[in-house]
């Protein structure tokens, strides 16, 4: 149910379990027949018994900002009756606890809930520390900014952590080895036993270990080299911003499909942002493919480009007929042939063009891969939230700054106040350009991602200290221990050190596997 997050199915208690297949929204009609802001403006046909789609979306929404009162968790639509009380709650949670739940037409004795701001209280976050030693420089009132990023981020952060709210405590684990993760997580995805709305545990293997070897793995680096790999993949073409190619093979293996589902379950699952995608692919998943015109730049073929180009730049008639008979086979083939009979048709023979290479040739790639991206309900929510969506689809994550990075780590387990002295002084040489590390790669080394994913780490990145001569990061919590030295440069030298040469030899054994 959209509203309890339960997924009883009993009529006595929470009314009849109804499902709307074309929206994917399931509801228990009691959830929703008692929500305090959502009245039947429908058919009885219409929506779920006459509750419109789009005001279930919104009261959903509404109630996301609300806890319940019993159950402390976000989602309690259902408000008290009472004018001054703002108690709020799930309909389960408060019929365990015995609460009267009585409907009275659009519940006008609570409509203080519709008004602006009506839970601001709610909303607020307690903002002072109460530990015995605070180690804040700000004080103990000083609220630290958002460490996710902007307000945009956190808007799609919300959205993605909403879809979390599937993934069951049941977990499935992947045998991955890294050398080979395409195959092992396409095995993996495939197998009857495997349920994307189960927790995702990943154990890294070494075939070339004659013991087989295996230990534990960070679900988050899983899913970021797996994007990476699908970023690199023949099911895509272009450099930067990418549209889906026509691989007959792929097609025949129903890779396309995989991808979007791939993709999906790591969006869920914590993954990092696609970032590749054309605002042209984009939009075809929006908008659909029939309201979506390319452009130029989404032709990766380079003889394509320069038919398109001839056409559009012919200046007289005897140009553009010059064109259509060059490339008659190739007009003919497509059905992009027409009659010119002024130098005005160019426009339209070039949009013909355009529309049928970077569209219409794809267009069995790309229903395959819808299809793969409606997993977990990842595609509806794009087609809910695009601004929000476009985000993290088409643009790369911003880049990071030693601000950002400082905010991002919370300091565990550190009683030499010096080492966090380092620290600082080694992210802002880092930044300088001054270290032969970046950004990328500390956040690599710590939890095997080079971005900060749209939803958030979890769990949070950490530092500790530890009595060692160089850094170790433990990417299955997230935590990078910082040496212990006795002066800033022996610190800088053996960060460096010690994070470049292993990222250099996790890549090398990347590419050997790609070589091969």
């Amino acid at each position: 149910c959209v509203f309890c997050r339960k997924n009883d199915d009993c009529p006595n208690k929470y009314g009849e379990k109804k499902t709307n297949e074309k929206w994917n929204i399931t509801v228990h009609y009691y959830c929703l027949l008692m929500s305090s802001g959502i009245w039947q403006r429908g058919k009885e046909e219409e929506g779920v018994d006459g509750f419109l789609i789009e005001d279930i979306r919104k009261e959903v929404n509404r109630a996301s900002k609300l806890k319940c009162c019993i159950c402390k968790k976000t989602g309690a639509s259902i408000g008290c009756v009472a004018p001054r009380c703002k108690r709020s709650y799930h309909f389960p949670c408060g019929l365990q606890k015995e609460c009267i739940f009585q409907f009275t037409g659009n519940f006008a004795d609570a409509s203080w809930e519709l008004e602006e701001n009506a839970y601001q209280e709610l909303l607020q976050h307690y903002e002072h520390c109460d530990v015995r030693r605070c180690r804040c420089k700000e004080g103990r009132d000083y609220n630290a900014p958002d460490r996710q990023g902007n307000k945009f981020r956190r808007d799609i952060s919300t959205v993605l952590i909403e879809l979390g709210f599937q993934i069951k405590k049941k977990a499935k684990r992947l045998h991955i080895n890294k050398d080979n993760i395409w195959n092992n997580a396409l095995e993996g995805f495939r197998s009857q036993q495997f349920n994307p709305a189960y927790t995702i545990e990943v154990v890294y293997v070494n075939e070339n270990n004659n013991f087989g070897r295996e230990y534990p793995g960070s679900k988050q680096e899983f899913l970021s080299l797996l994007m990476q790999h699908l970023e690199n993949s023949p099911l895509f073409e272009g450099s930067l911003s990418k549209n889906l190619s026509l691989n007959s093979q792929a097609l025949k293996e129903n890779l396309y499909y995989e991808a979007g589902k791939m993709l999906a379950i790591s969006l869920v699952h914590g993954g990092p942002s696609p970032g590749f995608f054309s605002k042209t692919l984009f939009n075809c998943l929006v908008y659909g493919p029939e309201n979506t015109q390319p452009i130029l730049d989404d032709v990766s073929d380079f003889d394509v480009a320069q038919i398109i180009i001839r056409v559009n730049t012919a200046t007289n008639m005897a140009d553009l007929n010059s064109v259509v008979n060059d490339c008659y086979n190739y007009l003919e083939l497509i059905g992009c042939l027409r009659i010119i009979t002024s130098l005005s048709d160019k426009y339209m023979l070039a949009k013909d063009i355009l529309f049928h290479h970077v569209i219409k040739r794809v267009q069995a790639p790309f229903e395959s891969f819808k299809q793969g991206l409606k997993t977990l309900g990842v595609l509806e929510k794009i087609q809910t939230y695009p601004e929000a969506f476009c985000s993290i689809f088409c643009h790369k994550p911003e880049n990071l700054s030693a601000k950002i990075l400082s905010d991002l780590f919370t300091v565990h387990k550190l009683s030499d106040v010096q080492v966090l002295e380092f620290w600082n002084s080694y992210l802002q040489d880092v930044a300088d350009g001054k270290s032969a590390t970046t950004m990328e790669d500390i956040l690599i080394f710590a939890t095997g991602c080079n971005s900060i994913p749209p939803a958030g780490f979890k769990p949070t990145p950490s530092i500790e200290c530890l009595h060692m001569d160089f850094p170790v990061g433990n990417k299955c919590n997230n935590c990078l221990a910082l040496p212990i030295t006795s002066s800033y440069k022996e610190f800088q030298e053996n960060m460096d050190f010690t994070i470049k040469n292993t990222l250099r030899l996790e890549k090398e054994s990347s590419s050997h596997y790609m070589e091969h």
